[in-house]
């Protein structure tokens, strides 16, 4: 992909929407090996199980799944390596600020290529409860039945 071009998103957490109520969202570099970045172009990512914790001052990214790049040799990568992920250390303070908050996590929502890097979108989040996953499930359903009656008239 040439350098001009922005944001092609190719992956993208829905599980993390539905399960979770996101407060902010911090734009994040990773730190990848070769075929991991030539599988993470051809969209052989899945952030689904992934969330994002921090040691020793600095953010890792756990539990994503990128598919071994097929035409590697015998050094290809592991696929649920632990990956860096590159911020600057006031977005790592505020983001260990908001996890010790009861409640609160860091989730993988989307990674794109911006200008030739691939970058992941995290965000701060909230967990929901049931009752709260139930009750955005019904407005999702009332918008479409109102979309559905506007579109017939």
């Amino acid at each position: 992909m040439p350098k001009g071009q922005t944001d092609k998103v190719l992956a993208q957490n829905r599980k993390a929407s539905h399960d979770y109520t996101i407060l902010d969202t911090i734009e994040a570099g990773m730190v990848l090996t070769g075929t991991e970045i030539k599988s993470v172009r051809n969209a052989r990512i899945n952030l689904k199980d992934g969330y994002c914790s921090i040691r020793n001052g600095e953010v890792f990214l756990v539990n994503v799944h990128i598919s071994p790049f097929e035409q590697g040799t015998l050094f290809n990568h592991d696929p649920l390596r632990t990956r860096k992920l590159l911020l600057h250390k006031s977005q790592i303070k505020r983001l260990s600020e908001e996890v010790k908050q009861s409640g609160n996590t860091i989730v993988p929502l989307k990674v794109y290529i911006k200008n030739g890097v691939a970058k992941l979108l995290i965000g701060i989040a909230k967990g929901k409860k049931n009752y709260d996953k139930r009750e955005a499930l019904k407005q999702k359903d009332m918008k479409r039945e109102m979309d559905r009656a506007l579109k017939i008239r």
